[in-house]
């Protein structure tokens, strides 16, 4: 791998390294020592060019912990037998937050300022000067928040700086998407008035709005309400793999109106056009959501948002390590510098500065 392809550096939409170190039953590994399982840390992400991205806090079912575990640290779940998952009671999620939260300080402290925590661009832009990698903390879900929204400059000033509305799953302010393939993202009602409400707040606070995982109908509700860029961090094209995880046509025009962008998401069964769950998957899958993200709407609006360590990764990838592989096939297909810069860090600065106060 080395020395034979670009290594440029790259800001990641998505990954789950935290909650193999808060989840109960998740063997856990060191950040910043080599290991072999898993798709990240901190060598392998030096060597891949990883200069940062957002370390989401997840908040499973603790039936579904259980079941996550017995995959591989998640990596080979059979999504189809999760046609409907229960809600999270806040109370448990609220903890699982505080504990991530928590974690990621711990790294931060632990790493002599080669991990930082980022709030602002400006932070990102300096992390990167002096080879840092940087990390949004991310809530994959919006489960420890409460519903009055109480907490949620509380959790602004720890640095929260992104949140999901939902996961695959109903909560207090909207509905999630299943994984049932094939399956279409238009699953249930628009936002609660929380969840409405929550979105202004968001807006006002500066915190990102992710739209993955989310429904059709939540996803026009922020559509209409929001005054940030629409953001998949972590998506696919629907057209190309009709997972209800991924994107619309419709959404996509949508996203690039408000002048956001979609991270693609790296996992086989999002790329695939048979929804298959396949690791020898060739990388021109992937490559052909860039192309046609960037044929639809246009180059500035299509990012990375790999979901390393929540997803089965094709093997030509592997891991964070293999980022250069993407970017090198990427080039082999017709993108250029300009778009190759943008693809893996120059819209995700653009987006972020726009939508951070």
């Amino acid at each position: 791998m080395e020395g034979n392809v670009n290594t440029r550096p790259v800001f990641d939409g998505h990954n789950d390294f935290l909650h193999t170190s808060y989840l109960p039953g998740f063997k856990k590994r060191s950040f910043f020592r080599k290991n072999e399982s898993g798709h990240l840390d901190m060598p392998r992400a030096k060597a891949g060019g990883f200069c940062g991205g957002f370390f989401a806090i997840f908040f499973p079912h603790p039936v579904e912990v259980e079941f996550f575990t017995q995959y591989n640290e998640g990596d080979h779940v059979p999504f189809d037998l999760f046609e409907k998952l229960e809600p999270v009671d806040h109370s448990y999620a609220l903890s699982m937050a505080i504990k991530g939260i928590d974690i990621m300080h711990s790294l931060e402290a632990e790493s002599n300022r080669n991990v930082r925590i980022v709030h602002n661009v400006e932070d990102i832009r300096n992390a990167m000067n002096q080879g840092a990698v940087s990390a949004i903390i991310h809530f994959e879900g919006a489960e420890p928040i409460d519903k009055n929204l109480d907490n949620l400059d509380a959790f602004y000033v720890k640095g929260l700086r992104s949140l999901g509305i939902v996961w695959s799953r109903l909560n207090d302010f909207g509905q999630g998407v299943n994984f049932k393939f094939p399956g279409t993202p238009d699953q249930g009602p628009g936002l609660s008035a929380a969840g409405r409400e929550l979105v202004l707040a968001c807006n006002r606070l500066g915190i990102l709005i992710d739209l993955s995982h989310l429904n059709e109908k939540g996803f026009w509700d922020i559509e209409k309400i929001s005054d940030a860029p629409l953001v998949a961090t972590h998506s696919c094209v629907h057209t190309l793999c009709q997972m209800p995880r991924n994107v619309t046509d419709k959404q996509l025009d949508a996203i690039a109106s408000s002048g956001g962008l979609i991270g693609i998401n790296f996992g086989v069964r999002f790329i695939r056009k048979d929804g298959k769950q396949v690791v020898d998957t060739p990388i021109i899958e992937l490559v052909r959501h860039f192309q046609y993200v960037a044929d639809r709407i246009g180059v500035d609006h299509v990012a990375i948002g790999s979901d390393f360590d929540g997803t089965t990764i094709m093997d030509d990838i592997k891991d964070v390590s293999g980022l250069p592989i993407l970017m090198d096939a990427l080039e082999k297909n017709g993108f250029d510098e300009s778009a190759l810069e943008k693809i893996a860090y120059k819209n995700w600065m653009r987006v972020l500065g726009k939508t951070w106060k």
